[in-house]
């Protein structure tokens, strides 16, 4: 019961650290898009 235990808190971290990547993934993106816009509008 304690090794299914480990295993299922195993596969959880896992699955919230590969979430967690992508979220500051988008949100870098998210971050360049917003500065490419005001690139944009200054050079205008």
């Amino acid at each position: 019961m304690v090794r299914k235990l480990i295993i299922a808190l195993a596969a959880t971290g896992i699955v919230l650290g590969t979430s967690a990547c992508n979220t500051v993934k988008g949100l870098g993106q998210d971050i360049e898009s917003a500065g490419q816009a005001g690139s944009e509008a200054i050079n205008r």
